[in-house]
């Protein structure tokens, strides 16, 4: 049997009657460590017991430390038989050595008993002053990237051993608090003559001198600090609510679908600005929509956001098998081939004609040519060359001309339509954006149409009393400044 005691938080009056029976009353005891302030109440008591401190100086990192331990006090308890493993603390918190002995004393049959202890989170609680009730999470600072940080509940960061890790827990925590927010550095918490417990700004927790193994940070639950994703999901629950706005409230998916466009090209805009500012506010207001749809979603019982986001992780999942699978693709061109071949497994698409048929019909006619075009080609529906396809410009060219007087308006239709997928093409064939193309040649128009306007006023002419012919002229000068 393995005999898994707590040594307290530091104090020898919080170490526990049970513990310290245990203690005394045992020959093998294994120490996960002997840098704990009890260790020394240990020794004066007399207690004889060895230490995995060396283990520390093998491992290259914590987990081997503590598998390594692990699987030695396994060997201890087949040689020995009765054995006592001792860890700060409470053997069940923060103490991941105990949950991997537990885990391998299952697989083998061997049988463990577990004291109880006095945890370092109930002598912060005390010393901080903090009632549980209100929310307390725990995490381990080696574990900081896998937690999800919640300003709804106090946050305890434990295992700051020293500046660097204190380091790596502040820029994990500015990612989600200000980094003026206020913080407790917490050091020895419980034990007489050696706790400090030290109120400062976020961005002050590594350049403490004091930082060791019995440090903690302790964030304060705080509800006024930045807004995050919970608070956009209140916000429109209440705007969609009762006692919320009117217009919200009236609102469908049909109703505010083109806002979403909208507020996309708002992005494409503030990108090609290079507007830091105005990119995140855009993205803010694509987000806002995300969430609108899900709210009505979830109002009318189909679907939530959690639902949104369920379906996004899983296909994010399993188009990328090449990096949460086992397959080798090392080139975005492989990338793109596989991630095809997934879409259109998962799409249920059979052929061809259906590939192209799925490429949204709300897509601007330019970007919807171009994917099609695209697609086409894959299966060897192309040119051979652009002259070919400047060629069948031509062609449009001239099929236009020789219907653009006729009276069937369908025809015409078709026939301009026809023009523009050809230059479309040409486009495709150069590696050049259709919609940035014809939006280049949007902003240059612009601009020299301006140019005509302000020389028109600075001759006190308006431009609807110019002739053609003489905003033809400035059209030409304003080619050469533009």
């Amino acid at each position: 049997m393995i005999k898994i005691v707590g040594l307290g938080p530091g104090a020898k009056e919080a170490i526990t009657i049970g513990t310290l029976e245990v203690l005394k009353n045992s020959d093998k005891i294994y120490l996960r460590t002997e840098k704990h302030p009890t260790v020394q109440f240990l020794r004066e008591y007399g207690i004889k017991f060895e230490t995995y401190d060396h283990k520390y100086e093998q491992g290259e990192n914590f987990d081997q430390v503590y598998e390594s331990i692990a699987d030695d006090l396994i060997n201890k308890e087949l040689q020995y038989g009765n054995i006592v493993y001792a860890v700060p603390g409470h053997p069940l918190v923060a103490e991941k050595s105990v949950n991997l002995l537990i885990h391998l004393c299952k697989k083998k049959g061997i049988e463990t008993e577990i004291f109880t202890a006095v945890s370092f989170i109930d002598v912060l609680m005390e010393s901080l002053k903090i009632d549980p009730i209100e929310g307390i999470k725990v995490i381990d600072a080696f574990d900081m990237k896998g937690q999800v940080l919640d300003k709804r509940v106090g946050t305890i960061i434990t295992q700051v051993y020293d500046k660097f890790i204190a380091s790596e827990v502040k820029l994990a925590l500015m990612q989600y608090y200000p980094d003026d927010s206020e913080v407790y550095f917490v050091r020895a918490a419980g034990v007489k003559g050696l706790e400090s417990i030290r109120k400062m700004p976020l961005y002050e927790i590594d350049r403490q001198e004091d930082i060791d193994y019995l440090t903690s940070i302790y964030i304060p639950k705080n509800l006024e600090v930045r807004k995050d994703f919970n608070d956009l999901l209140d916000i429109i629950s209440v705007l969609r609510s009762e006692d919320g706005c009117p217009w919200d409230k009236e609102q469908t998916h049909e109703s505010i679908k083109k806002c979403l466009i909208e507020e996309c090209y708002e992005v494409l805009e503030a990108i090609d600005e290079k507007d830091d500012d105005k990119l995140i506010e855009e993205l803010g207001d694509v987000l806002l929509q995300i969430v609108f749809h899900s709210q009505i979603g979830k109002e009318e019982g189909f679907f939530n956001i959690n639902d949104v986001v369920e379906c996004i992780c899983k296909k994010m999942i399993d188009r990328h098998p090449h990096v949460f699978g086992n397959i080798d693709l090392n080139t975005s061109e492989q990338v793109l081939v596989n991630w095809d071949k997934i879409k259109k497994k998962e799409q249920g698409l059979t052929s061809y004609t259906e590939e192209l048929k799925h490429v949204p019909k709300n897509l601007p006619a330019l970007m919807r040519a171009e994917k099609i075009q695209k697609k086409a080609a894959k299966v060897g529906f192309d040119w051979d060359k652009v002259e070919d396809a400047m060629d069948k410009v031509l062609e449009e060219y001239y099929e236009v001309k020789n219907v653009y007087k006729g009276k069937e308006r369908v025809k015409i239709v078709e026939e301009i339509g026809d023009l523009i997928f050809a230059s479309v093409n040409i486009a495709r064939f150069l590696d050049i954006n259709p919609e940035f193309a014809l939006n280049y040649t949007i902003e240059k128009f612009i601009k020299r149409f301006a140019y005509i306007e302000e020389k028109a006023k600075s001759k006190g002419v308006d431009m609807i009393n110019m002739t053609l012919e003489q905003m033809d002229d400035l059209w030409e000068e304003a080619k050469v400044k533009n």
